[in-house]
């Protein structure tokens, strides 16, 4: 099981984020598309999608609900299949000034925040959420699980 990325950021950093996040779910290789966008982008895509006119550092769209724990397969989700019969899971944009300036807040590399982002937005695609304590816990645990997979852990 596979997620193959559509997306600028170099494909072999996409390959172990693929490789990082497998084991999230069950059933068929997925497909995502994952951008880097200016502050201007990610405003507007704020504003229009969620009512919020201001800049934030990473946001997701979903294609599908209800798919957390569940089985992923391509028979059961057609219409979100793409030419290569991967499920189709959704977007992530990322906003790269942002990313920027948080790892400097943070004190660790752009790297590191860069896929901390988007692993948080690709559990938002796998139906991950953190409206709660209960799952957001949940949710950063996944998270730490990823980013140490990727040899990122917080302390770096």
């Amino acid at each position: 099981m596979n997620i193959f990325f559509d997306s600028d950021l170099p494909e072999e950093g996409l390959e172990r984020l693929s490789s990082a996040l497998s084991g999230l779910w069950q059933g068929d290789d997925l497909s995502a598309e994952l951008l880097l966008v200016t502050e201007e982008e990610i405003r507007a895509l704020n504003a229009r999608e969620r009512g919020v006119d201001a800049v934030t550092d990473v946001l997701s769209f979903p294609s599908m609900d209800g798919i957390r724990g569940m089985p992923i397969l391509a028979e059961e989700h057609g219409e979100e299949v793409d030419e290569n019969g991967r499920v189709f899971l959704g977007s992530v944009v990322i906003c790269e000034k942002r990313a920027r300036e948080q790892a400097a807040e943070y004190g660790h590399p752009y790297e590191r925040e860069l896929y901390y982002l988007a692993v948080h937005g690709m559990l938002h695609c796998l139906g991950y959420d953190h409206m709660t304590d209960e799952d957001r816990r949940e949710m950063r645990r996944k998270e730490e699980d990823v980013m140490a997979k990727l040899d990122l852990r917080r302390e770096q």
